[in-house]
């Protein structure tokens, strides 16, 4: 599990590609505090690391995890946020969330606002019913507050401590980031299915 709080923008430094998936090798100061095995999440998908060495983490992504995230365009040089597990007794700083990628977004418009930047998002139409206005979204793994709905997506704010430390610094419309809607919102839409209100039963 994690929270949405960006560690550090790792640069990833090498990419395999195979028929059977992916190796990405990313650069990251934490990488010493990493063992084998460990879940990291890298724009948001959640990643095990499957190889340390010389600063940086080894990890494989899936096909799956390819086709749908925007790992799958990543190359050599490019920045992405880096977020180690939660840790028991750690502070949730953001809000719960699993690394578990529902779907790709698009950047729509970056906008200045005063010392923070306003950013567009169209969402699939799938995950709209998820989101709601001040609630929380993950985007790229960061956990931003919803600032606006918007008819095909969301408007979030971002304050510069979270441009200066995520890949939103360098934003532009067009980019693809990684969506996760509330957990919450998703057990909340499972338990009401087929729910059918009690009734007196009349003999």
């Amino acid at each position: 599990m994690f929270t949405g709080i960006v560690k550090e923008l790792g640069s990833v430094e090498s990419v395999e590609r195979t028929a059977d998936g992916a190796r990405l090798r990313i650069g990251a100061g934490f990488a010493s505090q990493l063992a084998e095995g460990d879940s990291v999440a890298v724009n948001g998908v959640c990643l095990t690391a499957a190889a340390l060495a010389d600063g940086a983490f080894e990890a494989d992504a899936m096909n799956q995890t390819l086709a749908l995230t925007n790992l799958g365009e990543l190359e050599a040089g490019a920045r992405v946020n880096l977020e180690l597990a939660l840790r028991a007794g750690e502070p949730l700083g953001g809000h719960i969330v699993q690394g578990h990628v529902d779907g790709v977004g698009e950047v729509a418009a970056v906008e200045p606002d005063g010392f923070a930047r306003r950013v567009r998002v169209r969402l699939p139409e799938g995950l709209r019913p998820y989101v709601v206005e001040h609630g929380s979204i993950t985007l790229n793994g960061v956990s931003l507050t919803v600032a606006a709905l918007l008819a095909d997506g969301v408007e979030v704010s971002l304050i510069p401590e979270t441009l200066e430390r995520t890949t939103f610094g360098a934003a532009a419309a067009g980019d693809r980031v990684n969506v996760e809607v509330d957990v919450i919102a998703r057990y909340v839409e499972r338990l009401m299915q087929g729910f059918v209100p009690r009734r007196e039963l009349v003999e």
